[in-house]
């Protein structure tokens, strides 16, 4: 039972080797482009979708901060493509692996601290420490800030794996007790098979959710150093 729950975790291979990186590049393919002047209805949602996004992200920074517009709408594309394509049955979520979630926030926000110690480094330092701290809680409070500073892209990958994970493992739980009901309740298994639709749109949203969540959580960082 413990093997087949997790199952659903384990990174995909092909001939012993991991094909990891071909799924995570098949969310692209989702988002062609055109050069025609009439685009079609999924081109033109496409990029109705991206001038929203762009415009509730971008409109707390200033110029410097809105180079960063590529950046953003990129990683929340690719966020909500991969959580999404998760839900189809029998694939693999890249984004419910710890490691890869990672990779995304220790760099994003790695760029955030460094372009704000570059450009406003008093401003960067003075988040340290708060004005008007007593003189014997500098030392302590200066360590808490840094251990804060240092914790936010683990509370990013952490936040995003984990609700990621527990969504897919409640849709596997629940299924799992559909079918085991079938042969005991019809009743109760139409219950719990409700309890399941339900839970996968619940999912779909989440999804969506999350994706939103850690790319705004980035541009708030973004834009207290630029």
């Amino acid at each position: 039972m413990n093997e087949n729950l997790f199952a659903s975790f384990i990174t995909p291979t092909m001939m012993g080797i991991p094909i990891v990186i071909l799924i995570i590049m098949f969310p692209t393919i989702l988002f062609p482009s055109t050069n025609r002047l009439t685009n079609n209805r999924l081109v033109a949602i496409q990029q109705w979708f991206i001038r929203l996004v762009s415009k509730q992200m971008l409109s707390i920074h200033n110029r410097k901060g809105q180079t960063w517009a590529l950046m953003l709408t990129s990683l929340i594309l690719f966020i909500g493509s991969t959580n999404l394509l998760g839900l189809l049955p029998h694939s693999f979520t890249p984004t419910t692996q710890l490691s890869m979630n990672l990779g995304m926030a220790i760099p994003l926000w790695a760029g955030t601290v460094i372009l704000g110690f570059r450009h406003k480094i008093k401003t960067s330092l003075a988040h340290f420490l708060p004005q008007g701290t007593p003189l014997t809680l500098i030392p302590m409070l200066v360590i808490i800030e840094t251990i804060s500073l240092f914790i936010q892209p683990m509370a990013l990958a952490v936040r995003l794996t984990a609700n990621i994970t527990a969504g897919h493992l409640l849709i596997h739980l629940i299924g799992g007790a559909t079918l085991a009901l079938m042969n005991i309740s019809m009743t109760t298994a139409f219950i719990t098979f409700i309890i399941l639709v339900l839970l996968t749109i619940l999912e779909f949203a989440v999804a969506l959710i999350q994706a939103y969540v850690f790319t705004l959580l980035v541009s708030l960082y973004l834009h207290d150093n630029a």
